[in-house]
């Protein structure tokens, strides 16, 4: 059984300490920037699972200057553990959705941080212009820069229930320009979306190991209060995953994998006033503990039934 320290698989604390030699812990910001889909351009009710937060739920106060928010997280953080570096993450919303006179001060207050080591920035692959990318790459001379994007799914008629508001052919070709510039890249997908079997979800992963990209996020599918996906679930129109089906298909997601890519994020936990299901996600230690110990009594890793494509 292949191991990265402890874990089965390439966990994002593996990669950090790899690269840092200590531990690294994430700081979420909030840029209070908007969304496409939010402000009429795409649409103006976001995709069908995200929260009025933007997914930035856990984010700092947007009131606050990015120093601020920064030096409030550490400050939590370091009472209970001696953390020295961060990464600072901008979480909410779409976070190149802005003009270039508002992205490059907040980004260098939040890069020029002592305490940050990394800067990384969640956005859509359909809010990268030239002009942002040349910010990025600007950036990525100070010190390391991450673009998060959300993919979810690769499957056409999936992407058009969420409303995602973009074709995979504009995530390809994000990916292509963020890669030509040297900028590592994580994906978040989605595991439980409506309508998506195991196999479609496994077509996601094989996917994704033929891209350019660094890591992934496997999302659990939450249903929030106040989304239009609470409607449909509400009314009968699919059920959430079990945590016995949601380990299994983690674990196959994982075996199918890469070894190569770092897995920033293997389950969730979803703001719990704003949780409607599946409760048991609540619970995150305990479903992290259970992934552990059923892929050692499987025997089993990341990477266990990957097949590299011979014309790569």
């Amino acid at each position: 059984m292949r191991k990265w320290l402890e874990k089965p698989y390439h966990s994002l604390d593996y990669m950090l300490q790899k690269r840092f030699g200590e531990k690294v812990y994430k700081i979420t910001l909030n840029g209070g920037m908007s969304c496409p889909n939010r402000d009429g351009t795409l649409g103006s009710r976001g995709c069908i699972f995200c929260s009025a937060g933007g997914s930035g739920d856990f984010a700092a106060d947007p009131s606050q200057s990015v120093s601020a928010q920064i030096e409030s997280q550490m400050a939590l953080i370091q009472k209970k553990r001696p953390v020295q570096k961060f990464i600072a993450y901008f979480q909410a919303y779409t976070n190149t959705y802005a003009p270039i006179s508002y992205l490059r001060p907040l980004f260098l207050e939040a890069i020029r941080h002592p305490g940050v080591v990394t800067l990384s920035i969640g956005t859509r692959p359909d809010c990268l212009g030239d002009d942002v990318l040349a910010l990025l790459s600007e950036l990525n001379t100070i010190k390391p820069v991450w673009v998060e994007l959300g993919l979810q799914t690769i499957h056409a008629d999936t992407a058009a229930y969420i409303r995602r508001g973009y074709p995979l052919s504009t995530f390809e070709t994000a990916v292509q320009k963020l890669h030509a510039r040297h900028l590592e890249i994580i994906v978040h997908t989605i595991l439980g979306l409506p309508g998506e079997s195991p196999e479609r979800m496994l077509a996601t992963i094989d996917y994704l190991n033929h891209q350019p990209v660094q890591g992934i996020k496997l999302q659990l599918l939450h249903v929030l209060k106040g989304t239009d996906l609470a409607d449909d679930y509400l009314a009968g129109k699919f059920q959430t995953l079990s945590r016995e089906e949601y380990l299994d298909l983690l674990i196959s997601c994982l075996e199918h994998l890469s070894p190569d890519l770092v897995i920033h994020r293997v389950t969730g936990d979803g703001p719990k006033d704003l949780l409607i299901a599946p409760l048991w996600s609540s619970a995150k230690r305990s479903v992290l503990n259970d992934l552990h110990h059923l892929m050692k009594v499987r025997n089993t890793w990341q990477g266990r039934l990957y097949k590299e494509d011979p014309y790569d």
